[in-house]
């Protein structure tokens, strides 16, 4: 009986030893992180948008005009408005300041892409680690549902999803969520799979904790630097897809100001007004580009590769 309680005490100091390790881990990524200028800049543009976002909604919210111009106020008389100092961007076919809307349409993009992110990543992190953890019939059923969603190009399913759900932006921040949670299921999946059979996990099953408590407590901590590499590559995938929607279209619908929507109705004025076309497109590359390299960025910490001198 000794040599019994002796053992489970063991296994339980061994079991906390390793959940603790993922913020030694995370101290880490952050100290490599910061030595890759290309992954500082694209999360010093990142916060500079997520800035300009919270400013402009919170003016929003309280009537303060913090913008040079009504994001919508047209002026008729001012539409294709080359770029000058009145208009830093100019205005478009109905005389709306550009600047104000590229400004304005930054908390459209920024919500849309982190709102569908939290979504696919909440119902693909639980889906996947079901399947991970339990196996057998379980994992098939899971899987094989998930390789049909993954065997559909994502921008064609979520333009069924819209079709089907509607327009609007609480539409497009659920297809485009929906089309993204295969591929986190995916990843906790086999993250799982790799280690749910490691010393900690058992330790954790002789220690009698629930099946639910081993996975969200001693699995998940581990594999949370995987996810959140995912998440950020994910984010600039749902700004590509937020903008691909309102191209078409389907995403928000007028008068709010959104990146692919002002694409899409500049495209026939391509020749005569390219700078409605232009600084939109800017905004989208920068965006995309930012939270590529922040993503690459973390990769690059997260391989033990890296980490050897």
């Amino acid at each position: 009986m000794k040599n019994t309680n002796v053992s489970s005490s063991d296994n339980t100091l061994q079991a906390a030893e390793y959940v603790e390790k993922p913020e030694s881990q995370l101290k880490e990524m952050w100290d490599t992180l910061k030595q890759n200028k290309a992954a500082v800049v694209g999360l010093c543009i990142i916060i500079m948008l997520v800035l300009i976002s919270l400013v402009v909604w919170v003016s929003n919210l309280l009537g303060i005009q913090v913008l040079p111009y009504d994001p919508n106020y047209s002026d008729m008389s001012k539409s294709f408005t080359h770029p000058n100092a009145e208009h830093w961007f100019g205005t478009d076919q109905l005389g709306r300041d550009m600047f104000s809307r590229v400004m304005d349409g930054t908390k459209i993009s920024l919500f849309v892409g982190i709102a569908a992110v939290s979504i696919s990543l909440t119902v693909g992190v639980v889906l996947g680690a079901i399947a991970g953890y339990r196996g057998g019939r379980t994992d098939t059923i899971i899987m094989r549902f998930m390789d049909m969603i993954l065997a559909i190009p994502s921008i064609l399913l979520a333009i069924a999803f819209m079709a089907a759900l509607g327009k609007g932006l609480d539409k497009a921040v659920i297809a485009i969520g929906l089309v993204s949670i295969p591929e986190y299921a995916r990843i906790v999946r086999g993250s799982i799979l790799s280690i749910k059979e490691s010393d900690y996990v058992q330790a954790a099953k002789v220690i009698g904790n629930r099946d639910s408590r081993i996975i969200f407590k001693h699995i998940l901590p581990n594999i949370v630097s995987l996810i959140v590499v995912r998440a950020t590559l994910g984010i600039s995938t749902a700004v590509l897809d937020t903008a691909a929607l309102g191209f078409l279209g389907l995403g928000v619908q007028p008068p709010f100001a959104e990146w692919g929507d002002m694409l899409g109705r500049a495209r026939g004025f391509i020749f005569t007004a390219p700078y409605t076309l232009i600084f939109p497109g800017i905004a989208i590359t920068i965006t995309v580009l930012a939270f590529n390299l922040l993503g690459d960025g973390l990769r690059d910490a997260l391989d033990p590769k890296s980490r050897i001198k």
